[in-house]
């Protein structure tokens, strides 16, 4: 089995100048139609991503941008293919990974805490692999083609059940 990210834009973290630093990626052909079979959809037109990096510590950095994608999804109601859009928000802060904070993973977490940085991974982070990820995370589970809606089918009334004609039948005598 191959864990590599089927689409890939890594960065040296080490590499990361002072100043923020500027990144446009997009995925080619081949990386949409394998994110398309990964995410079960048709298709995707365009996957794009503009990232900012910053410096965040000595050791760490923070990710801000945007991913833009053009798809197609199939609609749960009709089961017709449509095309849909995301526009989806990136920030994301990494960190070198921390034994101490691995071994207290399994702490609870209060909600007014702020996430843990996710780690960076032999001083990379991957941009389109990020990129994937805020891709499927904002895709609707349960997408509809504009103008369809569900019709739940009416509730049956006890003649049209098909135990209603057991309501009918005589009791037995006990005995």
């Amino acid at each position: 089995m191959n864990d590599a990210p089927v689409f890939s834009r890594p960065v040296r973290v080490d590499a990361l100048p002072s100043e923020p630093l500027a990144r446009a990626i997009e995925a080619d052909a081949e990386e949409r139609a394998a994110l398309a079979k990964l995410n079960r959809l048709p298709a995707i037109a365009k996957l794009a991503a503009t990232f900012t990096l910053r410096r965040l510590g000595r050791d760490g950095a923070r990710v801000t941008g945007v991913v833009r994608a053009e798809f197609t999804q199939i609609c749960v109601v009709s089961i017709e293919p449509f095309p849909a859009t995301l526009d989806e928000e990136v920030d994301v802060r990494f960190a070198p990974p921390d034994e101490k904070r691995e071994e207290r993973r399994g702490e609870f977490i209060a909600f007014d805490e702020e996430d843990p940085p996710d780690p960076i991974v032999d001083g990379v982070i991957d941009l389109g692999a990020l990129a994937a990820e805020f891709f499927a995370l904002a895709l609707d589970p349960y997408p509809r083609k504009p103008g369809v809606s569900f019709t739940p089918p009416a509730e049956q009334d006890e003649t049209g059940s098909p135990f209603a004609a057991l309501s009918r039948w005589p009791e037995k005598p006990r005995g």
